[in-house]
């Protein structure tokens, strides 16, 4: 019989891990959900070939309480069911299980029961203030050198209490600005850093949820809370430009028990708390590092049993403006660990230590030294030709973290409140000789499970997937960030739009995508400008059509994706308002509202960041009224989707409009190409479907052309035809030529990056060339559609609009010569998916999986149409001029240009043909 997996989709994090069968496509640990109707997901794991779900029961419970039986429910949905049972109250606790009825009726087993727990649902339901130190702590000269540095120390709390009697529950609710550690009787709760996530503070606040359960003891207990300084005490206030601050570090806490005799007793945040700022974190930010004196540690601070007499009572402040809300998205992790490959010693007392890979976190250090010893770490994405730390892309990050040592045996160190990207750390002052197991790397990113990879016989585009790995990981920071090292960080818009389709592939990212959907919602103004930064730490208003075209963009992804009809709910009227806005800029259909044209194009100089040379550049009005017509496409079908259908026919009308006018203004039918003929003039055009069925093969000649002749097979875009250019190429018919850009080795191309030592993906076509002011080792901005192309067309996986989370998709790949053969998978909401093809003796293998509850259109490629036969055992070979027959859970739709198409059920097929 089938089994079931079953998932929450939406939920806050804490403490207790799921019940082994719990795979949570979003998220894991659902405590603290703050949504009224949680949507609950599960697979049918059924091994049998066609294997559909038929009808579906879920039964919740609370306690001994039945809160939703949906009874038997004639349906083979199985993904973003919401719960329709009673209402929910703040705090409760639900356990829910499904069975399902395949399609001869017969029934599965009961699930076995995931849980989750609620929230505190209205602003009622907290208790606590918000407390803290009310003055930021004067600071010396030599402390402060620089206004625009702020080395504030870190609050440490704390709270002695009595239980009386029997602990049955106790529930931890905690929103601590900027970033907070909690500890409950001297222990640290839960594995979360940097927490908690990143918003635009004066919106909404995230709280965390722990079951602090087994911490909580009857008698005397102590709570303790360590606040760092975040985006919330921001980094800088003026440089590299304005940046928004909210104020000094506050906490809200709440600790509600249920106690054995059926009593509640409750802890708060209030003015009975004491606090220091004396502790050892002596400063601490995002970009310049945290300063830690260990001689300043207070053994047993956070139990009940220590003295915190010399200790000041916090002070009540003023509530941030946010509101409240559950953290309903993965936190940072420390997710892995690295050794470092290599120590160098550039000069004296100097020790460079290279880990091998650029990576984000920080570096956990082993020392033993006299007490007062100061142990520096300074941290760089490369090096001068001397081996010294070349630091100047930093621009005004010091990046460093300095540790005092206690002096009482061997100590060990890592910084709690800052977070550094790089390959390479300087350590100096170090007691004697380190060797290399004095540094250990700590990968540290918003802790998203993989889902999905991607191999080929071409070694070099492994090695650029595996880049593209590294700088999803590193640039995942709860939002989407355009670097992770320098005096930046920001969720910019237009860097992601596309790449976050690919990062669905890879990762489990969507409850990641749905917040940051959020925060760029939060941010829109009064006008309904979108703004290029979210959340607006950076307050960058400039009304352009391409960045903030990801707002449009990334809901489509999360409902084809993931079935997620409710986030085009949530944002349609935002995205109304934003459309509103651009339309008011229209002239005779032409929309030049663009602020960075196609950013980072390949310059005619080495040391350029920006070309100066208008052929390589595309057009602010034709950039900006391409993407007007791609997001009013967009906006029609969302329209459609929700049933606005008055709405869906004002968009469409107006896209029809705006791409006359677009041809009109910038098509050249002599020359056959939109304006000067740059890549992404010819690029934007075809991916949007602007130009005229007759004229598409000029185009697309004019497109090849450049890159064929002007370019000599490399790439000449930026970061907005770069999002679309793969998949042009390989839809046009040359998906040859795609290949090539993709594996070229020499300058522009991704393999320049990766011969010239790139484990993650440059920010500059030029980053080993380029003026360093602007010049990150790890971005994502750059790598455009190429990963997208790797898994829909190499790997053939292609979702299906009209039938959302893969319950229905196609397998296509698109094999090209070069490759003999490329393995593609990801799991979908239904299941994992698997693509593999190769060739072998003049046969082209295709190997897939289809999950169970769904149905895949399977195309095969075939030398000569004519020649095709399927086997009875359901291995279908094309081949030897017989007649397509039926073979279990196969059946063939045609035989054409395009290949062998075939439907199929659940299951894993074989399909073999004649290779060219």
């Amino acid at each position: 019989m089938a089994g079931i997996t079953m998932a929450a989709a939406g939920a806050a994090l804490g403490a207790a891990g799921p019940p082994e069968n719990l795979r949570c496509e979003y998220l894991t640990n659902p405590l603290g959900i703050d949504t009224p109707q949680p949507r609950l997901s599960w697979e049918v794991n059924d091994p049998r070939r066609g294997a559909m779900q038929s009808a579906y029961q879920i039964v919740v419970t609370s306690g001994e309480e039945t809160v939703w039986d949906s009874d038997r429910v004639e349906a083979d949905r199985s993904v973003q069911v919401s719960y329709a049972g009673k209402t929910l109250t703040s705090g409760q606790v639900c356990q829910w299980r499904v069975r399902t009825w395949d399609s001869q009726g017969e029934a599965s087993p009961w699930s076995e029961p995931a849980a989750w727990s609620m929230g505190l649902l209205g602003p009622s339901d907290w208790k606590g203030k918000w407390i803290g130190a009310a003055e930021e702590p004067p600071a010396t000269d030599e402390a402060k050198p620089d206004p625009e540095l702020r080395p504030l120390p870190a609050r440490m709390l704390r709270r002695a209490f009595d239980v009386s009697g029997g602990v049955r529950r106790a529930t931890a609710y905690i929103c601590g600005l900027g970033y907070y550690e909690l500890y409950v009787n001297g222990q640290r709760i839960g594995d979360h850093v940097l927490d908690p996530v990143l918003t635009d503070y004066s919106r909404r606040c995230l709280y965390v949820t722990y079951d602090v359960t087994t911490q909580v003891r009857a008698g005397g207990n102590a709570v303790g809370v360590i606040l760092g300084n975040g985006r919330y005490y921001a980094p800088r206030i003026k440089v590299p430009i304005a940046t928004i601050t909210y104020g000094l570090p506050v906490l809200r806490f709440q600790l509600d028990l249920e106690m054995a005799d059926g009593s509640t007793q409750q802890l708060v945040s209030d003015e009975s708390w004491k606090l220091t700022t004396n502790g050892p974190i002596r400063a601490n930010n995002d970009y310049d590092g945290e300063v830690y004196d260990a001689r300043l540690e207070m053994d047993g601070w956070a139990t009940a049993a220590f003295d915190d007499t010399q200790w000041h009572l916090a002070q009540a402040l003023d509530a941030p403006a946010g509101r409240p809300a559950a953290q309903m998205m993965p936190p940072h992790r420390v997710t892995e660990s690295l050794r470092p490959v290599h120590m160098d010693q550039p000069q004296p007392g100097v020790y460079v230590f290279d880990f091998g890979q650029n990576l984000v976190g920080w570096v956990r250090l082993t020392v033993q030294g006299e007490r007062g010893n100061t142990v520096t770490l300074r941290h760089a994405e490369t090096l001068h030709p001397d081996g010294t730390l070349s630091v100047e892309n930093m621009r005004s990050a010091k990046v460093t973290d300095t540790y005092v040592l206690r002096g009482d045996g061997v100590e060990t160190y890592e910084p709690r409140f800052t977070y550094h990207g790089f390959r390479y750390v300087e350590l100096t002052g170090f007691p004697g000789r380190p060797t290399l197991d004095t540094l250990t790397a700590r990968a540290v990113h918003t802790d998203v499970e993989r889902i999905g990879s991607f191999a080929c016989s071409n070694e070099l585009l492994n090695r650029i997937h595996r880049n593209i790995v590294w700088g999803v990981r590193g640039n995942l920071r709860s939002i989407p960030t355009d670097c992770p090292q320098r005096d930046e960080r920001q969720g910019w818009l237009g860097d992601i739009a596309t790449q976050s389709k690919a990062e669905m592939y890879d990762f489990a990212v969507a409850s990641v995508f749905r917040k940051w959907l959020i925060d760029i919602a939060d941010a829109q103004n009064e006008e309904g400008i979108i703004p290029d930064v979210a959340p607006p730490f950076w307050p960058l208003y400039s009304g352009n059509v391409t960045w903030p075209a990801a707002y449009v963009i990334i809901p489509g992804w999360l409902h084809t994706l993931h079935d997620d009809r409710q986030v085009l709910q949530q944002h349609y009227p935002s995205l109304k308002r934003w459309m509103a806005f651009l339309a008011q800029h229209l002239e005779n259909g032409i929309l030049s509202r663009d602020t960075y044209g196609d950013w980072c194009v390949p310059p005619e100089s080495p040391e350029l960041i920006h070309s100066k040379d208008p052929a390589r550049k595309t057009a602010g009005p034709l950039l900006a009224t391409a993407y007007y017509y791609d997001n009013l496409q967009r906006m029609a079908r969302y329209a459609r989707i929700l049933g606005e259908a008055d709405d869906a026919a004002s968009f469409a009308k107006q896209a029809e409009a705006v791409r006359t006018a677009f041809h009109n203004r910038f098509f050249d039918a002599e020359k056959k190409q939109y304006d000067n003929g740059a890549q992404t003039s010819s690029v934007l055009p075809l991916a949007f479907g602007l130009v005229p069925e007759a004229e598409a093969p000029g185009v697309f000649a004019r497109l090849v052309r450049s890159i064929v002749e002007e370019n000599n097979r490399h790439i000449a875009t930026g970061l907005i035809g770069g999002q679309w250019l793969m998949r042009v190429l390989s839809d046009y018919g040359r998906a040859d030529l795609a290949f090539t850009l993709a594996t070229q080795r020499t300058y522009p191309s991704w393999g320049y990056m990766v011969d010239h030592g790139a484990t993650t993906v440059w920010e500059l076509w030029n980053g080993d060339t380029a003026d360093p002011g602007m010049n990150s080792g790890n971005h994502l901005m750059l790598v455009g559609d190429l990963a997208i192309w790797m898994y829909e067309y190499l790997g053939g996986i292609r979702p299906d609009e009209d039938q959302p989370a893969f319950k229905h998709f196609e397998i296509r790949p698109v094999p090209v010569q070069e490759l003999s053969w490329v393995r593609a998978q990801t799991r979908s909401p239904h299941g994992l998916i698997r693509s593999a093809w190769r060739r072998n003796k003049g046969e082209f293998c295709l190997d897939v999986t289809i999950p169970a509850n769904t149905t895949a259109t399977v195309v095969v490629p075939v030398s000569d149409p004519k020649k095709a036969t399927v086997s009875e055992s359901g291995q279908v070979i094309l081949r030897d001029g017989q007649a397509v027959e039926s073979a279990p859970g196969v059946k063939c739709e045609r035989v054409g240009p395009e290949g062998a198409v075939f439907e199929v059920g659940a299951g894993q097929y074989r399909f073999v043909s004649q290779a060219d």
